[in-house]
């Protein structure tokens, strides 16, 4: 594909970064937003890919984003 998305569906930032295509020029690509780090494939349905479909429960906003715990570091495996 030749175009990348207008904004995260997730958090409405406009800064989205191409991860990866499919390996069938054109199928898909894979799509990370800059401000939240959600990633999502291009051929994902509405509710994954449009702000206006994604559902309100999930959608975040700056100020959430910015005041977020920091998510603690996975351990290292046992032995």
């Amino acid at each position: 594909m030749n175009h990348l998305p207008v904004e995260c569906p997730r958090c409405a930032f406009a800064e989205i970064s191409l991860l990866a295509t499919s390996p069938v020029p054109g199928v898909w690509d894979v799509v990370q937003c800059g401000r939240c780090l959600y990633t999502w494939r291009t051929i994902e349905p509405a509710r994954r890919t449009q702000r206006d479909a994604y559902p309100d429960t999930f959608k975040l906003t700056e100020a959430e984003i910015e005041n977020a715990i920091e998510v603690p570091a996975v351990p290292p495996l046992r032995k």
